[in-house]
């Protein structure tokens, strides 16, 4: 056990003093596990900071899930409605684009229905091919009477810009990737921008634009607002927010959404207010819309609702209903496939272009925009800085099973937290960051402190492997702290075997130590190995003799069987091993000394545990058990078998295996007699009738020796030597015949209780 002390007591140095030493003491004392996930953390959080597109993308998905699960409900008053250039117009009125005389009819019927707003998902960036005028200039062959006939007709966008005028209506311009002049002799027509905050300029936050894509000018000075309707979507194509203003050309602009909502309350400007991080709201009277810092709202989407959309074709042939129109917003876009204006959402995978912004109407006038507030980034980096750290500290307190359950349950509030804020509140406080990143650190914790303790175990393996059982070994393995001196009180079933004859076995190999080595490790391997096979401990060599026993350090229920079973198989191997080497001498003409061994086994209370001194301790056993089974196998030999049992042993195992009481002794060194017993077979020889008739008999033999009936004793055991013959006992009952005839000629005392009384070991 050199290995143990050497890794138990090695001397070492004291600490070094100083910076150095303070640092290495912390050092120790954080460990390398929490110093590594502290290092994690760190590196998560900059993660997050920095906001790769994989840490994005984990976030947008949870908020497309929560879409899904949580669809935004329909209000039960739609304020907003779609004249649609569906399938069915297109196939009516010919293909896109229209004349400007139908767009100016469909402008007056929605204005005379009604309509609070029109408002024009489509844009008029080019003068009318069909206008009259134009048509007198670009068709070829006209004769002058036809040709005076067009100038004289009024022009298609001017009769449009009129039905603009006469209604409230906002244009839709779009950015563009490139400049795009302006056609007009006087500036473009502008929507007011106040910005109100710290000295930070919105627009470098703001989705910023080269060009802007304006309306034919006469046009645009009839309407009564301009905005953007151009819609980014994310990396992965999904429009998830839509601005409310950007940056074209220079300037600040409002997006389609919220000049239709300008106009409708007849602001004369927008608000935006700022803050440090960029854009924090867009103001209107009545109306404050909390953005993100690039000046974007997060719309909460319902799933299509064909129910707002009106046929630009039944609107001309006079069947709309007029509730459909009145008082409402409406967007005039199309849902045609052909004109590529579908899009995808959180919960839709095509949705028409012109019903974003009509979900985005309805999200700001009914409040029900999702929030993502410009610090949030902050609380979700805070609070997986704080669960974190929480974890790395704790987790030497709570244990694995308590930390990983602490960690389930905050995982799940995390999650709850984030499930409210979105469903209750309108909130978008994303649960995946600091879940993953306490999830991690977690982890990281687990897997050091499993690398820590396996490097542990190999330690212990290869320092003990050669001394102790695998079964042992395996347990100091799991349990280090086993490792210290002292013992627990348990019962265990103790064997002692050892060979007959060594000493002349010995004298054979006289002038051939090696020889004698190799046959002692030819013998002890077997016998070992059916001790291990049926979960026995291996205390230690003795020459020849083995030490081993059941139930400790690994608990087994069924230590005397296993230990019965043991014997067996030991005395099976030796006779294997006779044989061979009766084989082997036969073929070297040279003699061969048989091996015979004898067990003893006997059951109950020891202590076990590491014993012995500071410097050096075995882990072992101690008991008047211990001593008892080792006089019973020095018994062996005086009875004549095999095995000798313990009362304790015999009597757990009866019930399987052959079991014969042999005498009451009384063994050297011990005042209490003890009834022994031997173990001839297994379990199919129990049942056999040749047991049950020799058990009889024998049984008979015992009880007519201590009823001091000598010539009955005498004559039962040698009918059950007849009986056991080839059972390798019949020394057992020559002993009782020689006992029989001695008590004859000169019977035992009157005191005597049929007790033997051994004179030695």
């Amino acid at each position: 056990m050199r290995a143990l002390t050497d890794l138990r007591r090695t001397p070492r140095a004291g600490p070094p003093r100083g910076p150095a030493g303070a640092l290495r003491r912390l050092g120790r004392r954080i460990g390398p596990g929490r110093a590594l996930a502290a290092a994690l953390l760190v590196l998560l959080l900059a993660l997050r900071v920095y906001d790769p597109p994989p840490v994005e993308a984990l976030r947008l998905r949870t908020f497309d899930a929560f879409q899904v699960l949580a669809p935004r409900p329909r209000p039960p008053e739609r304020p907003v409605a779609i004249l649609d250039i569906d399938e069915a117009s297109l196939a009516a009125f010919g293909q896109w684009p229209w004349s400007r005389t139908r767009m100016a009819e469909i402008t007056r019927r929605l204005s005379e229905g009604g309509a609070a707003v029109v408002a024009f998902d489509v844009i008029f960036s080019e003068p009318d091919r069909l206008s009259p005028p134009l048509l007198a200039e670009t068709v070829p062959g006209l004769n002058a009477a036809a040709r005076a006939d067009l100038l004289a007709q009024p022009d298609s966008d001017a009769v449009f810009a009129e039905a603009l005028k006469a209604a409230t209506a906002v244009l839709g311009q779009t950015a563009s990737r490139a400049p795009v002049p302006w056609t007009g002799k006087e500036p473009p027509p502008q929507t007011g921008m106040a910005v109100v905050g710290p000295d930070l300029d919105p627009e470098r936050a703001l989705m910023s634009f080269p060009g802007l894509i304006r309306n034919l000018p006469v046009l645009e000075r009839a309407a009564a607002g301009r905005g953007v309707f151009t819609i980014s979507p994310e990396r992965d194509g999904v429009v998830r927010r839509v601005p409310l203003i950007l940056r074209a050309e220079g300037a600040v602009v409002p997006t389609l959404s919220v000049e239709i909502l300008r106009v409708l309350t007849g602001a004369d400007s927008i608000l935006v207010r700022t803050d440090d991080t960029g854009v924090a709201s867009v103001r209107l009277p009545d109306l404050a819309v909390p953005t993100d810092p690039g000046g974007q709202v997060w719309v909460r989407f319902s799933p299509h609702d064909p129910d707002i959309y009106i046929s630009a074709r039944d609107l001309l042939a006079g069947t709309v209903a007029p509730e459909r129109i009145r008082d409402k917003i409406v967007l005039v876009g199309t849902s045609a496939v052909g004109l590529l204006d579908n899009r995808t959402t959180p919960i839709d995978r095509s949705m028409p272009g012109v019903e974003v912004h009509a979900q985005l109407l309805e999200n700001l006038l009914f409040g029900t925009t999702l929030v993502a507030w410009n610090g949030m980034v902050l609380v979700e980096i805070g609070v997986a800085a704080a669960v974190s750290l929480a974890i790395i500290a704790f987790a030497p307190i709570l244990g694995a099973f308590n930390l990983l359950l602490l960690g389930s349950l905050v995982a799940a509030g995390l999650a709850y937290a984030s499930w409210y804020c979105f469903s209750e509140q309108s909130v978008l406080f994303d649960a995946t960051f600091p879940l993953i990143t306490t999830f991690l650190v977690y982890l990281t914790l687990v897997f050091t402190n499993y690398f820590r303790e396996q490097a542990g175990r190999t330690r212990i393996r290869a320092a003990f492997g050669q001394y102790l059982s695998p079964a042992l070994v395996e347990q100091l393995a799991a349990n280090p702290e086993k490792l210290r001196l002292g013992g627990e009180e348990r019962r265990l079933t103790i064997m002692f075997s050892d060979v007959r004859g060594f000493t002349t076995i010995s004298e054979f190999y006289k002038t051939d130590p090696a020889g004698l080595t190799a046959l002692m490790n030819r013998f002890l391997t077997p016998l070992t190995n059916a001790i291990l096979d049926r979960r026995g401990t291996i205390d230690k060599y003795m020459g020849d003799a083995i030490m081993a026993f059941w139930n400790a350090p690994l608990d087994d229920p069924d230590q005397e069987t296993n230990a019965a079973a043991a014997a067996l198989d030991m005395l099976a191997r030796m006779d294997a091993l006779n044989a061979a080497r009766r084989a082997e001498a036969e073929g070297g003409g040279h003699p061969v000394l048989p091996l015979d061994v004898g067990i003893g086994v006997n059951t109950g209370a020891c202590v076990v545990g590491n014993m012995g001194s500071d410097l050096r301790f075995d882990y072992s056993v101690l008991g008047d058990t211990v001593n008892l089974a080792s006089r019973l196998e020095g018994q062996s030999k005086f009875y004549g078998v095999k095995i000798i049992l313990g009362a304790a042993t015999a009597e757990a195992i009866r019930d399987r295996y052959p079991v014969l009481e042999i005498d009451l002794i009384q063994v050297k060194g011990k005042r209490e007699p003890e009834t022994i017993s031997t173990l001839l077979g297994d379990e199919a020889f129990r049942r056999s009738g040749r047991f049950a008739d020799l058990s009889a008999r024998h049984a008979g033999m015992i009880a007519a020796y201590r009823a001091r009936r000598w010539d009955e004793a005498r004559a039962a055991a040698t009918a059950c030597r007849e009986l056991a013959e080839g059972l390798r006992i019949d020394g057992l009952y020559r002993l009782y015949e020689a006992r029989a005839a001695e008590f004859a000629e000169e019977p035992p005392p009157a005191d005597w209780a049929g007790v033997y009384v051994a004179t030695s070991k």
